[in-house]
């Protein structure tokens, strides 16, 4: 799911007061494109942003969407993907079971929930979402939400007290059932990750494949360089900032403590050196640096006890070994080991 894309999306057609639907996946079994939590929108022309399965469904979510935008009325449904092959004719050769909550997006209701919910993948800290999927309380219908965010809980369509049990009773990202003042409520219970901050510290064009392919996972980088030449003629226009900074300034420009990964390729020594030294005193989880092993061994060595501090978060020569060569294999294989260490996939 490309944040900044569904929010892009989201916001487009909020300003021009065109409804839309909210889907979400509550509960799968099997195998499944996506799991529960992911989420898209429709509006009402039937354009979607986002994508639930590989795109064998999204045809049937559109026409159902269309409905729970006409009638206001939530619907839920379910996929078994076991059987496409008699109901959908699709023949995608999976086996899972899919379970999708659609919820209308109007001006009325404020595009409640998520308009909460854009608000908090733009953030700098994870939320919790709690979305009513069935329920027996009068004042917790289908639809109704909880979002728990930078100290707060906020009920969206119940009492903030309801809403405070929902995140407090339900932790795992699937659908249970609760009781709720004596009622029975299935509710999903899911997290909001904002997508990762990433500083590129050079602007030379081998930065620029970098940028677009982080853009495609949704991150949001920020492009800094201390050449005016490399600002104005690079092409960075998936970057979220790009700024002309003197190296040693960059603690000064920007708050570190909101980016979890930074890759240093400005190809000029006495710069990644300031660069090294200003990283040494965050806790970013990534640090990236171009260049053969011995350059790194070198700057290490000359910052002392500050390069010590980057043990085991500094990758360099950064990038996993995917066997390719130039600028677009380089940034691939980078993406792809900064995707593995905020997973927890690459140790």
């Amino acid at each position: 799911m490309n944040v900044p894309g569904l929010v892009r999306f989201f916001e487009e057609r909020r300003d021009r007061g065109a409804p839309l639907a909210l889907a979400t996946i509550f509960e799968t079994s099997g195998s499944t494109y996506s799991k529960a939590g992911t989420q898209m929108l429709v509006d009402g022309e039937g354009d979607f942003q986002g994508m639930l399965s590989g795109g064998c469904l999204e045809g049937d979510l559109a026409l159902r969407a269309s409905q729970v935008i006409e009638t206001g009325e939530p619907q839920a449904v379910t996929y078994d993907l076991a059987q496409d092959d008699e109901l959908w004719g699709l023949g995608v050769g999976c086996d899972g079971v899919m379970r999708v909550f659609l919820q209308a997006l109007v001006a009325g209701n404020g595009y409640e929930p998520f308009q909460a919910i854009a608000a908090a993948m733009q953030a700098d800290e994870p939320a919790r979402l709690a979305i009513v999927i069935e329920s027996e309380h009068p004042d917790a219908p289908p639809g109704a939400t909880a979002i728990g965010e930078a100290g707060r809980v906020r009920g969206l369509g119940l009492a903030d007290a309801a809403a405070e049990r929902l995140l407090r009773d339900v932790r795992r990202p699937v659908c249970e059932r609760i009781v709720l003042d004596e009622h029975q409520v299935s509710v999903l219970n899911a997290a909001i990750n904002p997508p990762p901050r990433v500083l590129v510290l050079g602007a030379g064009p081998d930065a620029e494949p970098l940028v677009r392919f982080a853009a495609e996972l949704g991150w949001r980088c920020t492009v800094v360089d201390h050449r005016d030449a490399y600002i104005e003629s690079g092409s960075f226009a998936a970057a979220e900032k790009v700024m002309c900074q003197p190296a040693g300034d960059l603690s000064e420009a920007l708050d570190l403590s909101h980016y979890h990964a930074a890759v240093i390729m400005s190809h000029h020594l006495a710069s990644d050196r300031s660069y090294l030294e200003q990283l040494a005193g965050t806790d970013m989880r990534y640090v990236g640096l171009l260049g053969p092993a011995a350059r790194r061994d070198r700057l290490l060595s000359e910052l002392g006890e500050r390069g010590r501090s980057l043990a085991g978060r500094l990758r360099g020569p950064a990038g996993i070994d995917i066997g390719g060569r130039g600028a677009a294999a380089i940034a691939l294989s980078i993406v792809a080991e900064v995707q593995g260490v905020l997973q927890g996939r690459v140790g």
